[in-house]
């Protein structure tokens, strides 16, 4: 499975965006997927987890705030992302698991303004 990335952008504080993970190829829905992001200087972080058993679990720091869904018809997972907040600004990157096969999508930028 390839993963392409897309929906960052500039937003103002209390702001939302919504990312899209879209994946090229067969048994998506067997896919673990997961948003982590990495801002300038500190470690990748892993944001949000949607497994293929249908549960999505959350950083705390993003909890109420942010929501994984995928898309089996269209091969894509989301992150919708609410009440955004200066310390989000990171590369927002998708990353997919299914047993000893894992890919990473490229990243897509998300800043948040004061």
């Amino acid at each position: 499975v390839q993963l392409q990335a897309s929906g960052g952008g500039l937003v103002q504080a209390g702001g939302c965006l919504r990312l899209s993970c879209a994946a090229s190829g067969s048994l998506f829905s067997f896919w673990d997927m997961n948003w982590y992001r990495q801002a300038p200087g500190k470690q990748r972080e892993l944001v949000a987890t949607s497994t293929r058993d249908g549960d999505a679990r959350y950083a705390d720091s993003v909890k109420g705030r942010f929501t994984i869904s995928r898309s089996s018809a269209k091969n894509t997972i989301y992150l919708q992302m609410n009440n955004l907040k200066p310390e989000d600004t990171a590369v927002y990157l998708c990353y997919g698991r299914f047993g000893v096969n894992h890919n990473w999508g490229q990243g897509t930028k998300v800043t948040v303004s004061s």
